[in-house]
């Protein structure tokens, strides 16, 4: 890449970034795509100010470049005041934007990372078996497709 390209790429980010909080998930997995339309159907209208992206679309790629975040890793990852919180820190901060009592799970933070992401990373390797892969996408409602960034 030379450059011009970098900067290109360098103004494409922290445009991205200004839709603070994101959720890059993994687009070709029917478990996380399940995940993301529960989350959808359960989400605050107060707070509706989650973006999305795929993990490996472009804006995926790039924000896990720019939060040098291993492509290896395998998981969510949630960006939010320009931190980059993965796997289980991820799902659990997303309850915050959920109504009901879904953001008591945030509860769940007081336990290390290190005990929490083993059950994530177990469910994670099942979850292609659980649901399999996406087929098709599933429709969204016109308030919500804005919301799934792409470039």
């Amino acid at each position: 890449m030379n450059k011009n390209e970098h900067n290109i790429l360098a103004i494409q980010v922290e445009e991205v970034l200004k839709k603070q909080p994101i959720l890059l998930f993994d687009g070709e997995c029917g478990f996380c795509n399940k995940s993301v339309s529960f989350f959808l159907r359960r989400e605050n209208p107060l707070k509706k100010a989650v973006h999305f992206a795929p993990i490996e679309s472009e804006i995926g790629k790039h924000l896990r470049k720019y939060f040098e975040i291993d492509e290896k890793m395998d998981g969510i990852i949630l960006i939010k005041n320009h931190e980059a919180f993965i796997k289980s820190c991820a799902a659990l901060r997303m309850t915050r934007y959920m109504r009901g009592l879904w953001p008591a799970l945030m509860i769940f933070l007081l336990i290390p990372p290190f005990l929490r992401n083993p059950i994530y990373d177990l469910v994670a390797k099942q979850r292609q078996r659980i649901v399999g892969r996406v087929q098709s996408c599933e429709l969204l409602k016109d308030e919500d497709q804005e919301r799934f960034l792409f470039f």
